[in-house]
């Protein structure tokens, strides 16, 4: 029985992974702590008819006490137990029309991507290093990568590439500082998503679509991905023509 707790998680795909989690069986999932910045009325619905298996906790992820007030109620609610797997979900994106040089939103994109990963992660590390999983998964997008910059130039949010990619060195930091105690750091890339952040109906996949591949890598046994960039895998979409394919392979960095 494992024990999650979602960032971000009060739409969109945060959303869809609180419900993918919940729609587990309870042995394999006891509870998903289903973190959100303010009131959600769809978390809410969730929790009531979760048998308590669906807590929701109050975190604004760029607020560094905020963060640790969320990790001393989730550690009350353990009771002794420690978290099995965090996910990173919470981000923003936003765009500068007219290139880098009108680029006035870094510092937000910063302290919600960068350091609020940076400040969660570390305030919930305590409670990880009791849980069985040890899995942290940092939503990333291939967007971020510096190798494939030139192909996704297309899209004006600069903020959102650069500071995804520093998340994604942020995650590596991490990898590296624990992989000897068990943990698997993964920036983890569900896709676009037919979200309002991932661009509605244009996107390929729907939340629950991306969900559920995430959570196949997620749950994959040992430490396969840790450090890694890895693409989801939705059958379908392995062989695609044109930019997206979703193979399961990791992102050039």
């Amino acid at each position: 029985m494992s024990s999650f707790l979602v960032t971000g998680a009060s739409r969109g795909f945060g959303l869809a992974l609180v419900r993918q989690l919940v729609s587990l069986p309870a042995t394999d999932v006891s509870t998903v702590f289903a973190a959100t910045r303010g009131p959600s009325a769809e978390i809410d619905e969730l929790a009531k008819n979760s048998s308590g298996r669906v807590v929701a906790v109050k975190l604004d992820v760029a607020n560094e006490a905020s963060a640790k007030q969320a990790a001393t109620e989730v550690e009350a609610k353990l009771e002794g137990r420690g978290l099995d797997v965090l996910i990173n979900n919470a981000g923003i994106c936003q765009y500068a029309p007219d290139g880098v040089k009108s680029m006035d939103n870094l510092t937000e994109s910063f302290n919600i991507n960068v350091l609020g990963v940076h400040w969660v992660t570390r305030a919930f590390l305590p409670l990880l290093q009791k849980g069985n999983l040890k899995k942290v998964a940092n939503i990333s997008t291939s967007l971020a990568s510096i190798t494939q910059a030139r192909a996704a130039h297309y899209l004006p949010g600069p903020a959102y590439k650069i500071s995804k990619a520093a998340m994604n060195a942020l995650t590596m930091q991490y990898a590296l500082d624990h992989e000897k105690e068990g943990f698997s750091f993964i920036a983890l890339c569900p896709g676009w998503l037919k979200t309002d952040l991932g661009g509605g109906d244009m996107a390929d996949l729907t939340p629950e679509e991306g969900a559920k591949a995430s959570l196949d890598i997620i749950f994959t046994p040992g430490q396969k991905y840790n450090g890694q960039m890895p693409k989801v895998f939705v059958k379908g979409w392995e062989n695609a023509k044109g930019p997206n394919v979703y193979d399961g392979t990791n992102v050039p960095w």
